[in-house]
């Protein structure tokens, strides 16, 4: 740490010295919470001061609901960006009355990501049964509809009988419906794997349980990932059920059960 500055030990108009009588050659150092309420607090009457992160977010770009940074470099702001922008007056409201001592620990519900709301699933361009059977549970467990990015092959379409499941539309019909819908890969992230016929800015999630390799899919915003290192796309779809204390449909289970 660099030597106190000379200016601690100077006099103000008045010929009174505004630093301790000693000063001791010890740093005084507090808490990182400490210091971080200190000065939110102290800075509560500037009228330009905003919160770290909230003035890096206002870095307005050239074009809507982008940021510029330093160099030039553009960047779409999240909805977590803009969620921040809207609610920095009761953030500094939460900081202020936190406890000084935690002695307890708050019950939190399990998260269930809103950004799959509403969004369609679909698997690889080389159907499978767990690339269908997985996308028609994460719809019915998020919210949306699945659709194929192919034909199905011979073992999807006896699963999909024997539940009495229809068959999903294929994606290229659901986005000619809606361009702009949100889109979530099931059983795959690469872009080799993907139907041409989705735009990647509206990709909001992956659900998958392969390998990280080439050509995996590359979004200018961070979207939700659950990728685990088990046997099929559909068991982390049960899975998810099941801790969410949720139940599938006969129909939907006999599916991920098949895949």
């Amino acid at each position: 740490m660099p030597p106190p500055s000379d200016q601690s030990n100077k006099t103000d108009q008045t010929g009174k010295n505004d630093s301790n009588d000693e000063i001791s050659n010890q740093p005084v150092t507090s808490s990182p919470r400490k210091r971080a309420r200190t000065t939110s607090v102290s800075s509560r009457g500037s009228v330009d001061h905003h919160a770290g992160g909230a003035e890096a977010l206002r870095l307005a770009g050239s074009e809507p609901n982008t940021k510029q940074y330093d160099g030039g470099i553009v960047r779409k702001r999240t909805d977590i960006e803009n969620y921040v922008l809207e609610r920095e007056s009761a953030a500094h409201e939460i900081a202020e009355a936190l406890p000084k001592e935690i002695t307890s620990i708050p019950k939190i519900d399990l998260f269930i990501p809103e950004a799959l709301k509403d969004a369609i699933f679909v698997g690889h361009l080389v159907t499978d049964l767990d690339s269908v059977g997985g996308a028609i549970g994460a719809a019915a467990l998020y919210g949306g509809k699945a659709a194929l990015a192919s034909e199905v092959n011979s073992e999807t379409a006896f699963a999909l009988e024997e539940w009495g499941v229809d068959k999903p539309r294929r994606i290229e019909d659901l986005l000619k419906e809606n361009p702009d819908a949100k889109v979530c890969l099931v059983d795959h992230q690469q872009t080799s794997q993907m139907n041409p016929a989705i735009n990647l800015d509206n990709v909001v999630g992956v659900i998958d349980h392969h390998a990280l390799q080439s050509k995996t899919i590359v979004t200018d915003r961070p979207i939700y990932i659950d990728i685990r290192p088990w046997g099929s796309m559909s068991t982390i779809i049960a899975h998810t059920f099941l801790t969410h204390n949720r139940r599938p449909s006969t129909e939907v289970a006999g599916m991920l059960l098949c895949a």
